[in-house]
């Protein structure tokens, strides 16, 4: 089979498939949401700062997905816990923009292929294609570069509540257990600093829904040192920080 005959190289723009995300189920979610890939724990916890409902609720066979409508401050801001990978992850989403979220703000973590300390906030500003879910959304290309107002924005109010921040190139993969040696090396030689399961496809589908995304990562695990991978703690102590500064940035 020669490559260009690959199934998903074949894009088809008509937004129109046989199962649609909007299915009249009655919900009405707000235009600013927050998508978070942090653990139900922690998104119990953050949410019981906050008056709040649950405004809808996504299911699947093996698991449920509360909406949360939150007042922060006067602001009303929504929120989803995501689910890991970017499949799942971009299916949820798509519920999310077909019941009013227009604009996304997504926070989760990332291990670094460059020495870096763990628990350092960053703000993508492009994603490599290494996943298959966004050659359904774009047609085929290596990588999407995130809404650079979008990201600014994020940069902006970050560093005007003075957390640090870096922008960067992120590598979205599907195979956690396929980040070979091989792989590594090149997409760091190509300045690519982080690597996560998501970013590609979320930005994938909101651009191509017609809404507004961007990404805030928090450093976890380490691959900088091949021979000596280092999981670290995954950034957990990052969970609450990221849902605050992901709040500020709907605001």
């Amino acid at each position: 089979m020669h490559p260009t005959s690959l199934p998903l190289l074949h894009f088809d723009a008509n937004p129109d498939a046989v199962i649609n995300p909007f299915r009249d189920e009655g919900y009405q979610f707000p235009q600013r949401m927050l998508f978070a890939f942090i653990s139900a724990a922690n998104i119990l916890k953050f949410v019981e700062q906050y008056p709040h409902t649950i405004v809808g609720t996504f299911e699947t066979v093996s698991n449920e997905f509360h909406v949360y409508q939150l007042d922060v401050d006067g602001h009303q801001v929504g929120l989803c816990r995501a689910p890991l990978g970017a499949s799942a992850a971009t299916q949820l989403l798509e519920f999310l923009i077909a019941y009013g979220a227009q604009r996304i703000v997504t926070v989760g973590s990332c291990g670094v292929l460059t020495d870096a300390p763990e628990n350092q906030f960053m703000v993508v500003t492009a994603a490599l294609r290494d996943e298959g879910t966004s050659f359904h959304y774009l047609p085929p290309a290596p990588s999407i570069t995130l809404d650079a107002d979008v990201a600014s924005h994020i940069q902006a109010v970050l560093t005007q509540h003075a957390v640090p921040v870096h922008a960067v190139q992120t590598w979205t993969t599907d195979a956690f257990f396929r980040e070979t040696r091989g792989k590594v090396a090149a997409h760091r030689a190509a300045g690519y600093t982080v690597v996560e399961m998501e970013c590609a496809a979320l930005a994938a589908c909101a651009r191509f829904r017609g809404a507004q995304f961007g990404q805030i990562l928090f450093t976890g695990d380490s691959l900088a040192a091949m021979d000596e991978y280092v999981a670290r703690d995954f950034g957990k102590a990052s969970h609450l920080q990221a849902l605050t500064l992901g709040c500020w940035c709907l605001m």
